[in-house]
């Protein structure tokens, strides 16, 4: 297949699933931008599914005046509520083909920046990962804690599967095809790590591609806090962890199924 074919039907969808929890500050400028955001004429994005995390202020409010649709997940949690928002899509029209993407509501992100996103998805396919790369990261918007463990994480996913990950970044792009496949479980900090090594088990192609990083308006609730930094690293390490631990032992298994196949035959 030519590299430049496009990979996706011409009636392809984008539906853009939000997880906040307390961004009344910020989910007005994340909703409206995706909505209108265009090329030439064309809307970029079909639906922006707004789920609300348990959130004390206004921002499920907001977002439905905003024009998104909103959804409620009480139990706390970042993969809570996009497994929450993730339920809604069938009900919402979602076909297989249809394009998923995962933002968050701090305006943290350039969401200008998404026609990248589907740019190389048209292009490739499988998991496309918006990387925060260092010249494209406003001063403050990452702390040292943040890259350093985002550094780590990364260097170990690359070790134990041998593919180049440079960021556990929360913009990314798939298909609603490919997302069911990966079966996602994590319901709190391990989930971007979840995704993004299920689709590395699955032979999925993965590609990344540099976007901005802005310092987001208030303090976040996971790396502002001391409490949210240790949970957020002891999520992502585990689901490292625990993934690579259970491909091991399905590996071994499938290893003496065959042994024991090849005794059985001679």
């Amino acid at each position: 297949m030519n590299r430049h074919q496009k990979l996706q039907p011409d009636d392809a969808r984008v539906f853009v699933i939000i997880p906040a929890f307390n961004e009344a500050l910020n989910i007005k400028s994340v909703v409206t931008e995706l909505l209108e955001l265009q090329t030439g004429f064309t809307s970029v994005v079909n639906r922006v599914i707004v789920c609300d995390n348990g959130s004390s202020d206004h921002t499920g409010v907001i977002a439905q005046n905003a024009g998104a649709t909103v959804v409620y997940e009480s139990t706390q949690g970042y993969g809570a509520a996009c497994l929450r928002a993730i339920s809604e899509l069938d009900s919402l029209g979602a076909k297989h083909h249809d394009i998923i993407v995962f933002v968050d509501g701090d305006h943290s992100v350039k969401t200008s920046e998404l026609p990248r996103l589907l740019s190389a998805y048209e292009s490739n396919s499988g998991l496309v990962v918006g990387a925060r790369t260092s010249n494209l990261i406003e001063l403050g918007a990452m702390g040292p804690h943040q890259r350093a463990g985002n550094w780590m994480a990364s260097k170990l996913i690359n070790y134990f599967w041998g593919v180049c990950v440079s960021d556990l970044g929360p913009f990314r792009a798939i298909s609603y095809k490919d997302l069911k496949k990966l079966d996602m479980q994590d319901r709190r900090f391990g989930w971007t790590t979840e995704m993004q090594v299920k689709a590395i088990q699955r032979k999925m192609r993965y590609t990344e591609v540099p976007v901005t990083t802005l310092k987001r308006n208030g303090v976040s609730k996971i790396s502002g806090t001391l409490s949210g930094t240790i949970g957020a690293a002891l999520g992502i390490f585990s689901t490292v962890f625990k993934l690579r631990f259970v491909e091991l032992v399905r590996l071994r298994k499938r290893r003496l199924t065959a042994q024991q196949n090849l005794e059985n035959s001679q």
